[in-house]
């Protein structure tokens, strides 16, 4: 205020003054500051929860790296990083906590109302505009966790990393003016010491929380009920290896591990009764593959049991399975993607393929037909009706397949003409005359079944009363503009002879196209 004797005058403005501070200071609801805190108490409970499932985490992968070091050992080396770079953050929070309520009486720590004073953050971080060392280390402990967090985290967990540099940014806020604030003085400054308190246990609610679900990704192979099912895959379970059309099918779908770190210490297998011997199986990637051929036709069983040790006990796992040789094909199967026949003068795909043998062992002959890749072919049909196609497959005894197979051979139907892209659909297209001098001829297929660009190089225009126009081109020209401004009102006039070609076959010869004709509208 001032020194010194004062005026009746300047008394009265300095009690104003001090009457305006208290309004200012009762602003702030009680209800809010109590608020703030049983917030605080609902996070502060939220986090000790996550630290117990963290814990149950970390314990579980320790486990694993100690069984199957190979597995998990670089896991757990980049979960311990996690771990450490998590902690040493919210160490360094809980600290401060702790001495801002250091500050409170004992009697009042949960006396929320009372805590409204933001006198210890503002102390302790700022000086007039500026940050004191406490409150640049606050900054840098933040920014140090995000950077290593990123770091440990390298290009994998996306989503994870989105949620980092947003949870723990320190990039200048702005405030509802538009005006930008430093972070720190916009979360912190000014604010009662219970809210201050409830963001710094928000803050560790999210390092707890980012934690859990790296964790969680992380570990991926055993931990309650996502870790458990990466190495497995499933198996389909059925009484026999075939069955008859329209018979119920027996079977269902198991799950089978397959973790190369899982192996048999024995194997005891029989095929058909006949002990295998060991050069007929070999153990990898978690599985026993038998090197077996396939034997005669018929039903063919494996049975025997896997022997593992646990415990310093054997324990056996019973195998019981069959499958099935099928004889030998004798011929081939032929089929074109589009119908029953062949189109000259367009690119017609066929699949080429003889059941069990390999597409790089069948090859196929004809006028027109080449090879795309596997069993893809193309026919580019020439003259006559029908062409022949012979499908040649080699089978692995040496022995041959040969099929020949006949394709009718049709030519492109007859074009339909266009104005504007309407054909009138049997009638005429109404349009205005404006319109129809800027309109573009055009030709297309109407329901066939290859998609075909055809380009129009001219056409002829006739108008009732005037003499036919020959255009070329796609629009009307100056001759035939002319001979329109001398059409009446709803008169009708044609555009007939249209001259096409196919986009990228320009030497086929399409059959006449039909004619269009306009009713002017003006």
């Amino acid at each position: 205020m001032a020194q010194g004797k004062l005026s009746p005058r300047q008394k009265m403005i300095n009690l104003m003054y001090l009457v305006f501070i208290a309004m200012l200071a009762l602003n702030m609801s009680k209800e809010v500051l109590s608020a703030f805190g049983l917030l605080n108490e609902k996070i502060t409970d939220a986090n000790v929860a996550a630290t117990e499932r963290n814990s149950a985490f970390m314990e579980s992968l320790a486990t694993k790296a100690a069984e199957q070091p190979e597995q998990y050992a670089e896991v757990k080396q980049k979960a311990d990083r996690v771990s450490e770079i998590s902690e040493e953050l919210n160490t360094y929070l809980e600290g401060l906590k702790t001495e801002m309520m250091g500050t409170v009486k004992p009697e009042e720590a949960t006396d929320y109302e009372v805590q409204d004073k933001p006198d210890f953050l503002d102390r302790r971080f700022f000086q007039g505009d500026n940050l004191k060392p406490e409150g640049q280390e606050f900054l840098d402990n933040i920014n140090k966790y995000r950077t290593d967090m990123l770091a440990v985290l390298g290009d994998s967990y996306p989503d994870i990393k989105s949620s980092i540099e947003a949870n723990f940014s320190t990039a200048p806020e702005e405030n509802r003016d538009g005006k930008k604030i430093d972070w720190l003085n916009y979360h912190y400054e000014g604010f009662p010491l219970v809210a201050s308190r409830t963001k710094l246990t928000s803050l560790q609610n999210d390092i707890k929380v980012t934690k859990n679900e790296l964790l969680s990704k992380m570990l991926a192979g055993q931990q309650a009920t996502a870790l458990s099912f990466t190495q497995y895959n499933t198996l389909l379970e059925q009484s026999k290896s075939a069955f008859y059309a329209g018979e119920q099918f027996e079977g269902g779908i198991v799950l089978g591990r397959k973790d190369p770190n899982t192996k048999p210490n024995r194997v005891e297998l029989t095929l058909d009764g006949r002990p295998l011997t060991e050069d007929q199986y070999t153990i990898e990637n978690g599985k026993v593959k038998l090197n077996i051929n396939a034997g005669a036709a018929g039903d063919h069983k494996i049975e025997g049991n896997l022997i593992f040790l646990q415990d310093g006990k054997e324990v056996e796992i019973p195998v019981s399975s069959s499958f099935a040789t099928i004889t030998k094909p004798n011929s081939a199967v032929i089929s074109a993607d589009k119908m029953n026949v062949v189109y000259r003068g367009v690119e017609n795909p066929m699949t080429v393929s003889i059941p069990g043998i390999p597409d790089n062992k069948v090859t196929a002959s004809g006028t027109g037909l080449s090879k795309v890749s596997g069993s893809k072919y193309v026919m580019r049909p020439g003259g006559g009706r029908e062409v022949a196609i012979n499908a040649r497959g080699t089978l692995p005894d040496g022995q041959t397949v040969n099929t020949t197979s006949t394709f009718r051979i049709k030519d492109i139907p007859r074009p339909t003409g266009t104005i504007r892209g309407e054909d009138g659909n049997g009638g005429c297209v109404r349009m205005q005359r404006q319109g129809l001098e800027i309109a573009s001829v055009g030709a297309i297929l109407p329901d066939f079944d290859f998609d075909i660009s055809l380009n129009v190089t001219g056409f002829k225009f006739k108008v009732s009363g005037q003499p036919t126009v020959v255009v070329s081109g796609r629009k009307l020209d100056a001759s035939a503009k002319g001979a329109l401004r001398r059409a009446k009102r709803g008169e009708t006039v044609q555009i007939f002879d249209v001259s096409a070609n196919i986009a990228n076959n320009s030497g086929y010869k399409l059959k006449k196209i039909s004619p269009v004709c306009i009713e002017l509208t003006n």
